[in-house]
């Protein structure tokens, strides 16, 4: 029997998303809108900009890592609110760094705390909700994402007239902290004693590749590379192909962010009724519809619908990834997320490098989209070898 029939829930996703919007949009995202006053400011040329990016990327991996290390319940509560001041150190630290070099060594750790806490806190909530039998509703965590994604363009923007150079930071930091806070005091608060099967020094099965996971493993690379091109370089494709007066140059981002708002939801609504390896099919086909259309209809009404298209699906794809990789491996729900985001990391720094070279061999970035709409045809293709869940999960009331 449960402990508590009737969780209140609200103050548990509430601080999820919070805690997901501080790492992960005021840590991470904030980046791309700042990117360019950063290099108008004199603090980074456009090149070190990139380079510092994938240092931020390559801590995500890190922390992803460390994730898989450090993945039982008792651990996670140990590493979460180290994880939260790590990001509010060195987002803090971030405003007084006017060296590009110092920079980097911070976006790395902060992409080291982004990693830890962005698998760590989906985990211990869905750990806790299937105690609860209320895991279908775990994809709402992800609501901070979209929330912060908007959050964070317009602190960038209100600020843009009257900060400069590593100042910029500085609503980040503050915003952070008290955020970082109150979401931990919730977490901490879980009723979450460890699986039975985690209690002792070995589970039924250690092994996170099987016959049933690898395919999922497989279909979840292939979103990581499809996802982060669009995400990474839609709105300087759309500088290249439209006139400077066209709202998207400036407003593609915005879309994004916007599509990304009720996305969380409406993917776990579609998990819940039609299963979360149908939907994730689905959220696939719309994904690569998105790419698709910047390639087949260049200019405007392509960026318009891979913006909508991609920013509706991105966060189904991870949310119903990973609640469909805890039931084929319910054992070690923490530790199979932490390996499958830490492979999406992967497939996220390869995506931006293969197109440097092909830029490099003279490449048009418009063309580079090729290799994000094959990557998503490779996983969709992946998902009709994923088993299907043994038992569906309960829709939120």
């Amino acid at each position: 029997m449960t402990a508590s029939p009737q969780p209140a829930l609200l103050p548990v996703l509430l601080a999820g998303a919070l805690t997901l919007l501080v790492v992960h949009t005021l840590g991470r995202f904030i980046y791309t809108p700042l990117l360019p006053w950063l290099v108008e400011d004199g603090l980074l040329t456009l090149r070190q900009g990139s380079e510092i990016a994938s240092w931020n990327y390559l801590g995500y991996l890190c922390g992803a890592l460390l994730a898989i290390h450090w993945h039982r319940l008792p651990q996670i509560r140990r590493c979460l609110p180290w994880g939260l001041l790590l990001h509010a150190l060195t987002t803090l630290l971030q405003t007084q760094a006017s060296d590009p070099d110092a920079l980097a060594v911070l976006r790395l750790l902060n992409g080291i705390s982004n990693g830890l806490v962005f698998v760590q806190t989906p985990a211990l909530i869905l750990e806790w909700l299937a105690r609860h039998n209320r895991a279908g509703a775990s994809g709402l965590v992800y609501l901070g994402v979209g929330a912060g994604l908007l959050l964070s363009s317009a602190m960038v923007s209100a600020s843009a007239g009257w900060l400069h150079g590593a100042a910029r930071w500085w609503p980040a930091a503050l915003l952070s902290l008290p955020l970082a806070w109150w979401g931990w005091r919730q977490l901490a608060q879980l009723d979450t004693p460890e699986h039975p099967a985690q209690a002792g020094q070995s589970a039924p099965s250690g092994r996170l590749l099987d016959r049933r996971s690898i395919p999922l493993f497989l279909s979840y690379a292939g979103a990581g590379m499809g996802y982060i091109l669009p995400m990474t370089f839609l709105p300087m494709l759309a500088r290249l192909q439209l006139s400077p007066g066209s709202f998207l140059v400036g407003g593609s981002w915005l879309l994004v962010a916007l599509a990304t708002l009720g996305a969380p939801w409406l993917w776990n609504r579609l998990g819940g009724r039609l299963g979360d390896q149908r939907a994730l099919q689905i959220n696939y086909l719309v994904q690569l519809a998105g790419v698709l259309a910047a390639l087949l209809l260049p200019g405007a009404g392509g960026i318009l619908l891979c913006a909508l298209l991609v920013g509706s699906t991105f966060l189904g794809t991870v949310l119903l990834t990973q609640r469909l990789g805890r039931s084929l491996q319910p054992h070690q729900g923490p530790r199979i997320s932490a390996a499958l985001i830490a492979l999406y990391s992967v497939a996220q720094l390869a995506a931006p490098w293969l197109t440097s070279q092909w830029l490099g061999m003279g490449g048009s970035l418009h063309s580079a989209f090729w290799l994000g709409a094959a990557a998503l045809l490779w996983g969709f293709a992946w998902m009709f070898a994923v088993p299907g869940r043994p038992a569906q999960t309960p829709s939120p009331r």
